[in-house]
């Protein structure tokens, strides 16, 4: 195939049979047990709402997987608007839980930062993907320009953790883009900044969630009260738990938004150590499957999406796990695929057809 045609944007040939099976079992199987954690946390009507999500989400995967990365950069504009209006729209409009106004109701009733984050992922990949060289200064600079918007709207919600989540999934996107040593560097003072900057605006109540990491038993009746609970959930689980449907902790709820954002803490107390281990090993074989689909693409925009992909995943992940046993702040972060939420599971599945989608892509567009 010729560089010429490659350049003009012929040439992009899916590969036929290339779906990646172990990554789609390993997000199935994700979602599987997430189904059966909500069912025993949350009850039946939950475990049914999240079976339609995962079906809505499963769709989404498909979906994305059958298409090509030139179909993917090129509704990237659109895409990426909708979520900045929809995520404009949620500060007047949206509902308030927990805080942050984060959801909105237009006869279906979601979170806008989830649709966000795909968004996110294939805006940032244009420019840091230029052509088979890293992208320059004024690549990375749009990049995080493009990024910066969503991430303000959702710090006015206010929601701290998830815009760590795209800060991180921006971060890892232009490691992955091949950017000279000098800009990363930059990159990362800039962000040792904002991090110092968001410490000086934050609220009273994650000032509380710093202490209670610093210090666990210094309020557990009241700022501790949930950091202390999920420690003991998952410790009273053992090596095997006690059985599904059988946790004493789960059943009283004892520890708050254990369908959500504890789901761990139900893992833990109900299938032990094992059962967690066996969560985090097909977390880690899922970021490993999509870790080599970013080294093997021939496109530098297909390995800046699934590196941007891998990122996000990886960093919600192993916050959402470290919060539970008492290694970082208590953020509202779910566990990818795991925690009840459809809008956040969705976003998940899809985020696996965009790793699909680069792995089907045998070659792409060089520049533009």
């Amino acid at each position: 195939m010729s560089t010429a045609r490659v350049a003009s944007g012929r040439g992009w040939t899916p590969e036929r049979g290339g779906v990646d099976w172990v990554l789609a079992g390993v997000a199935v199987a994700l979602s599987g047990v997430g189904l059966l954690l909500v069912w025993s946390s949350g009850g039946a009507e939950m475990a049914r709402r999240q079976a339609v999500a995962v079906g809505l989400g499963l769709v989404a995967m498909a979906v994305l997987a059958r298409l090509d990365l030139r179909a993917l950069r090129s509704f990237t504009a659109v895409f990426y608007l909708v979520a900045v209006v929809l995520l404009a729209a949620v500060l007047p409009l949206g509902d308030q839980v927990n805080g942050a106004r984060s959801w909105l109701d237009l006869g279906l009733r979601f979170q806008p930062s989830e649709l966000a984050k795909v968004a996110l992922v294939l805006v940032v990949a244009v420019p840091l993907a230029p052509g088979d060289r890293g992208p320059r200064a004024r690549g990375v600079l749009a990049a995080l320009g493009l990024a910066g918007l969503p991430i303000g709207l959702i710090m006015l919600q206010p929601d701290l953790g998830t815009a760590l989540v795209f800060t991180a999934t921006t971060a890892g996107a232009v490691l992955v883009s091949g950017a000279s040593k000098r800009l990363i560097a930059g990159l990362v003072l800039a962000s040792a900044g904002a991090v110092a900057w968001l410490v000086t605006v934050a609220r009273p109540y994650q000032i509380e969630r710093l202490a209670v990491l610093l210090d666990p038993s210094a309020d557990p009746g009241g700022s501790g009260y949930t950091a202390a609970q999920a420690k003991i959930a998952i410790g009273s689980g053992g090596l095997l738990g006690r059985g599904l449907f059988q946790g004493e902790q789960t059943a009283g709820g004892f520890v708050p938004e254990q369908h959500t954002d504890f789901i761990f803490t139900v893992a833990g107390e109900e299938l032990g150590f094992a059962g967690c281990a066996a969560i985090l090993l097909l977390v880690t074989a899922l970021l490993w499957r999509g870790l080599r689909i970013a080294a093997a693409s021939a496109s530098p925009y297909g390995r800046v999406v699934a590196g941007a992909v891998v990122s996000w995943l990886a960093f919600q992940a192993f916050v959402n796990v470290g919060m539970t046993v008492g290694l970082m702040p208590i953020t509202g972060l779910p566990l990818p695929f795991v925690s009840f939420g459809g809008s956040a599971t969705i976003a998940c599945l899809a985020a696996v057809g965009l790793l699909q989608c680069v792995r089907r892509t045998r070659s792409a567009i060089v520049s533009g």
